[in-house]
């Protein structure tokens, strides 16, 4: 199986979810807005909410494909500008530190990443 080099169009293609180009969901450009997206907690909370159910409908290898991109980007010290700049969001404020909302993402995705692994692993309750 050959791994698939970091991009960062598809961590743009993830974060979708939040560009204003995305259709229109009151409730959920609502709810993204209340975030203070400098605020590991809330961006916990928004990333819980809206990417994860997403993310969790990825293959493996493109779950892997995610986590591969943004551990490349941020090792390389990225700026992400290459997501952001080319974003308009839902977001009520900018965000401060590109790199910090990055890793959050990262930790979040390890963990549902995670969680998939080990839901796959547990034996099926049906016969």
């Amino acid at each position: 199986m050959n791994k698939k080099a970091p991009s960062m169009s598809i961590i743009r293609g993830l974060l979708f979810t939040y560009d204003i180009e995305n259709t229109d969901d009151p409730k959920r450009e609502k709810f993204i807005a209340s975030k203070d997206v400098n605020n590991k907690k809330e961006l916990i909370e928004l990333f819980n909410e809206l990417t994860k159910p997403e993310f969790m409908e990825y293959t493996k290898s493109e779950q892997n494909w995610f986590i591969d991109s943004i551990e490349h980007f941020l090792m390389a010290g990225d700026s992400f500008d290459g997501v952001f700049k080319k974003m308009a969001t839902y977001f009520g404020t900018e965000v401060l530190d590109q790199q910090e909302f990055m890793r959050v993402l990262l930790s979040c995705l390890r963990h549902y990443n995670l969680e998939a692994v080990t839901n796959e692993q547990q034996p099926s309750k049906h016969p």
